[in-house]
């Protein structure tokens, strides 16, 4: 028998990285990241940059209670003990300005060097700074940001649809994404500008975010490790006790979490801040 969430034990890692979040989006899926953030457990967290999405509050403040709730679930993580790192990126780049400061108990850097429990050497940053539109046509990124946004609201009511009809989650973005061959070609320049950059500075592998897609790869020896997003996909990159890392897709992983409790059992996903 599955025993309600409140009963059932957290499953903890060694390491988290979650990135691109955004908070402050209408397309931030904080209540999934609330739900991911009460059932998994871990000794350090990493938030890869894109946490606080400034370039929509610039424009327009959102900011519901939820968001908020993410923000102080993760302040009592740090609170309690677990050690979080928190490396700003391209959405919320104001925040470099306090590199090397702490907010609470949390730590701000630039990017950071973790040393997995198999003794591996891993460059953490955002990514932005592989990202040729980012620094070179700024424009060009405000207007792609823009469309981004547009297909993520077209996201919102494909899904309730399918959800009506018992589909999981599906991204038309995402979608796209794979389909469009300058934007799958994006992608694996990305990947290997980050590896050969990971190589330079003598690391032995690099984990970032930034272009929303979770992945693992191998180049030249350097393992390359992106830990995907909230917006769309809702993955995580996760170091179990022995230094392996995988990523975890909360879509499918909160069908034993969260959609097998007890059925007449109705738990708010805020209930334990």
């Amino acid at each position: 028998m599955t025993l309600p969430a409140s009963h059932n034990p957290k499953t903890h890692y060694r390491t988290i990285w979650i990135s691109d979040i955004h908070l402050g989006s209408k397309g931030c899926q904080a209540d999934l990241l609330l739900e991911f953030l009460k059932h998994i457990e871990c000794d350090k967290l990493y938030l890869v940059g894109d946490i606080i999405d400034c370039w929509r509050l610039k424009n327009r403040w959102y900011w519901p209670q939820h968001h908020n709730d993410v923000v102080q679930k993760i302040l009592r993580k740090a609170r309690k003990g677990c050690d979080v790192i928190f490396i700003p990126g391209n959405h919320d780049s104001l925040i470099r300005d306090f590199s090397s400061m702490s907010l609470g108990s949390v730590k701000i850097v630039e990017e950071d060097i973790h040393v997995t429990a198999q003794g591996k050497k891993l460059l953490i940053l955002h990514g932005d700074i592989f990202d040729n539109v980012m620094r070179f046509t700024p424009w060009l990124a405000t207007v792609g940001d823009h469309l981004y946004e547009f297909l993520l609201k077209l996201n919102r009511p494909i899904n309730v649809f399918r959800q009506k009809f018992g589909k999981d989650y599906w991204s038309l973005s995402a979608h796209l994404k794979m389909k469009v061959k300058n934007a799958v070609s994006y992608i694996s320049q990305f990947e290997e500008i980050a590896s050969e950059h990971a190589k330079k500075h003598h690391a032995d592998g690099i984990v970032c975010g930034h272009i929303h897609h979770a992945e693992i790869r191998q180049f030249n020896g350097i393992e390359y490790y992106n830990d995907g997003d909230w917006v769309e996909s809702c993955t995580a990159l996760v170091e179990d006790q022995d230094g392996h890392l995988s990523i975890l897709d909360w879509h499918q992983l909160r069908q034993e979490y969260v959609l097998k409790e007890v059925p007449d059992l109705v738990i708010d996903s805020r209930e334990a801040l």
